[in-house]
C-alpha cells in the first residue's frame, strides 16, 4: 500500500502586486512539488485585510494571484488551489485557536513590532491576530510542510505552540507543522538597496520588478539596478547590488557562481546586467501572456476556485468539527 502523500500549504496575498521576489522565492518552488506531495495553495485575501485595501483593487488582483498559480504551473488538477476567503471554516477555526493563543506571544511577533511602531494607536487588532488565521490556514489541513521564508519561521513556530497545547490539553488533534525551505530559489533583493527583501509594499518602483511588468520596464529597472565602483561581477558578500542580480540569474537560468564569474571576466556591468534582464523577460513573459488568457476566461478561473474551494471545504470541516467535539460544543444537527 502506498504511504499517503505528504500535505503542503501555503499561501500569498494579494495585498499589491506579486514581484519576481514571490516568484523564485516562493511560487516557482512550488512547482516543483506538485508531483511529490498533496498541495494546497491559496490566495490569502483574509490576510490582505489586516491594512486598508481598495476594494476594487483587491478584486482584480485576487484572480491575478490566482491566475499567475496557474500561468506560472501549478496544475489545477494536481493542486488545491483556492481563495482563502471561500472557505469559511478557517475564520471559525480562527477564533477557536485565539483563545489557546496568549498575548506575549502575538505581542513578540517581529512583523507586529515592526508594524505597530509604524501605525502607532491606530494599528488593527487584525495585525495582532493574524499569526492565529496563519495557524488555522495550516492546521485544519494537518499540513506537514509549510514552504515559508526564513522571515516567516516565527510564525510557524507560534502554530506549532498553538498545535501542541491543543493536544495536550484534549488529545492529538493536529499534525504538528515543519517549516520547509527550498535548497532551490534565492532570497531576492531589492534592486536599490540590496540590504533589504525585494517587497511589493516599497515606495521606489525601481527597487522590484513585478511579474505582470512589461519588458521594456523591466529592462530599465535592471539597468537601473544598484551595484558598484568595482566594476567586476563577483559572488560576494562585499557587493551585495552584484550579488544579488547573480542571484536572479543562478535562479532563472541554473547557471553557477562560477560560471558567471568567468563569462563576464573583465567586461564590467553592462553586458551583464542587459542579459539578467533578458533572463528576466525570457521567463516571464510567457507567464504574462498567459496570465492575460486566463483572465479573459472568467468561466474557467471561477471553475478552478470554486473546486478548490470545495475540496479544501471537505479536507477542513472534519479537523473544525473534531476540534469542536473536544472543546465541548454541541455538533449542528444534519
Amino acid at each position: 500500500m502506498d504511504e499517503r502523500k505528504k500535505i503542503i500549504f501555503s499561501g500569498i496575498q494579494p495585498s499589491g502586486s506579486l514581484t519576481l521576489g514571490n516568484y523564485i522565492g516562493a511560487i516557482k518552488n512550488w512547482v516543483k512539488l506538485q508531483d511529490d506531495y498533496e498541495c494546497l495553495y491559496c490566495v490569502v485575501d483574509l490576510h490582505a485585510i489586516t491594512v486598508k485595501q481598495d476594494p476594487k483593487e483587491l478584486r482584480q488582483r485576487t484572480l491575478e494571484v490566482l491566475a499567475i498559480y496557474i500561468a506560472s504551473g501549478l496544475d489545477p488538477e494536481k493542486n488545491t488551489l483556492f481563495i482563502q476567503s471561500h472557505v469559511p471554516t478557517h475564520c471559525e477555526a480562527a477564533w477557536l485557536l485565539n483563545c489557546f493563543t496568549y498575548m506575549g506571544e502575538l505581542s513578540r511577533m517581529t512583523q507586529f513590532k515592526d508594524k505597530s511602531q509604524r501605525y502607532g494607536d491606530s494599528i488593527s487588532a487584525g495585525l495582532l491576530n493574524y499569526p492565529v488565521l496563519m495557524a488555522a490556514d495550516i492546521l485544519l489541513y494537518n499540513a506537514d510542510l509549510v514552504p515559508v521564508g526564513k522571515d516567516q519561521k516565527q510564525h510557524i513556530e507560534l502554530a506549532r505552540d498553538i498545535a501542541n497545547r491543543f493536544n495536550n490539553l484534549y488529545s492529538p488533534t493536529f499534525t504538528i507543522p515543519e517549516p520547509y525551505i527550498a535548497s532551490t530559489g534565492q532570497k531576492i533583493m531589492d534592486l536599490q538597496n540590496p540590504n533589504k527583501k525585494m517587497s511589493k509594499s516599497e515606495e521606489n518602483p525601481n527597487g522590484y520588478i513585478l511579474i505582470m511588468d512589461p519588458p521594456e520596464v523591466i529592462r530599465k529597472k535592471i539597468n537601473r539596478a544598484v551595484t558598484d565602483s568595482i566594476g567586476e561581477v563577483r559572488y560576494s558578500d562585499d557587493q551585495p547590488g552584484v550579488k544579488n542580480l547573480m542571484n536572479i540569474l543562478i535562479s532563472l537560468t541554473g547557471v553557477t557562481p562560477e560560471e558567471i564569474e568567468k563569462k563576464y571576466t573583465g567586461k564590467g556591468y553592462a553586458e551583464f546586467k542587459k542579459d539578467v534582464a533578458e533572463a528576466i523577460v525570457a521567463e516571464l513573459e510567457p507567464i504574462q501572456n498567459r496570465v492575460r488568457e486566463i483572465l479573459a476566461d472568467k468561466t474557467y478561473l471561477e471553475n478552478i476556485y470554486k473546486a478548490g474551494a470545495e475540496k479544501a471545504y471537505h479536507m477542513s470541516i472534519k479537523t473544525l468539527r473534531k476540534m469542536q467535539r473536544k472543546i465541548g460544543f454541541i455538533p449542528p444537527a444534519r
